[in-house]
């Protein structure tokens, strides 16, 4: 179902809601009635930020992906703590590291001026995660829209449900599993983030704090790659916890399959990372993407995809907010 134009909005809201239901399906046409210029002017600030910063294409990337994995792709991440609500960016996944909510207000901002209360901030998460990827010179993909937001956020899901950099494989798999997906994609999706890093882990960065333990302790890191993070990163917990280096060092402004050479040469920064090419059931499909961008690009898009389709609210549940940080 589309939204409904604003010539007869009103007329037909009632009975939108009527006939809407959870079920109803998200597409990827849903808003070229209501508002035609929505993509254009998503575009156009994600390319800004991106322009302005690189490292903001894996932060937006980093969002879409954190809020999918909290209770459905609903936009509850943007939610801001007040005095009376407890939302999800302190959460530890997200906290000190989840960035670029200005970015999501200033596109939220320029598409309510072409169309007012129409458009989702979950689905402004959704269609700035593939500007993002195509902006850093990535793959482009239809997105599914018609999402809704959530008015409410949970903390505890945040802790619980985002895999953390210290998971080995068995608890990556069982993390994505839970949210109804493939090792296939756990794999695909892992350039964006399986753990509680920086931003996409083929473009962004990660804190010391979180790949300390791996350049210190671990055996199945090459010697020379271990030397040269130790550099910026102190043994001492406490010392340098925010010093951050690229996840992907071959290529780390750029969307492209050099994580995957990473982990072959046992260069993966994070612990998480290293566990998808370490004599495990995943070391075919790193294999498979190190060596084929057209692999990896065709199945990161269904990837995705099929992360956006995480229990979406649709029809008359959730709301359309004005501003992505507080419900209406």
């Amino acid at each position: 179902m589309a939204c409904p134009s604003n010539l007869f909005a009103t007329f037909f809201i009632v009975f939108v809601i009527s006939i809407a239901s959870s079920t109803a399906q998200l597409s990827t046409d849903y808003y070229d009635s209501c508002c035609p210029g929505l993509l254009d002017a998503v575009r156009a600030q994600v390319k800004l930020a991106v322009d302005k910063e690189p490292r903001m294409g894996a932060s937006l990337l980093r969002l879409f992906f954190h809020d999918c994995f909290v209770n459905g792709c609903d936009g509850s991440i943007m939610l801001d703590d007040t005095a009376t609500f407890t939302g999800e960016k302190n959460a530890a996944p997200n906290r000190n590291s989840a960035r670029g909510f200005e970015v999501i207000d200033a596109i939220k901002a320029a598409v309510e001026q072409i169309c007012p209360g129409v458009v989702s901030c979950a689905d402004i998460l959704a269609i700035s995660a593939r500007d993002s990827v195509v902006a850093l010179g990535g793959p482009s993909w239809d997105v599914k829209v018609g999402r809704r937001d959530a008015r409410t956020a949970s903390q505890a899901a945040a802790n619980t449900s985002i895999p953390a950099p210290t998971f080995d494989l068995n608890r990556l798999v069982s993390s994505f599993q839970a949210q109804g997906l493939s090792v296939k994609v756990l794999v695909a999706l892992s350039v964006i983030d399986t753990c509680w890093g920086a931003g996409a882990h083929t473009i962004g960065q990660a804190r010391c704090t979180n790949f300390r333990a791996r350049i210190y302790n671990e055996t199945n890191i090459d010697g020379f790659f271990a030397r040269t993070r130790q550099a910026g990163c102190p043994r001492t917990s406490g010392a340098g916890d925010n010093n951050l280096a690229p996840l992907d060092i071959q290529t780390p402004t750029s969307f492209d399959n050099g994580y995957f050479q990473d982990l072959i040469s046992k260069r993966g920064l994070l612990h998480s990372d290293q566990q998808l090419f370490n004599g495990g059931s995943t070391d075919s499909l790193v294999t498979s993407y190190s060596q084929s961008s057209s692999t990896f690009n065709a199945d990161f898009v269904a990837a995705m995809i099929r992360m956006g389709d995480i229990k979406p609210l649709t029809g008359s549940n959730g709301e359309i907010r004005k501003n992505c940080r507080r419900i209406n």
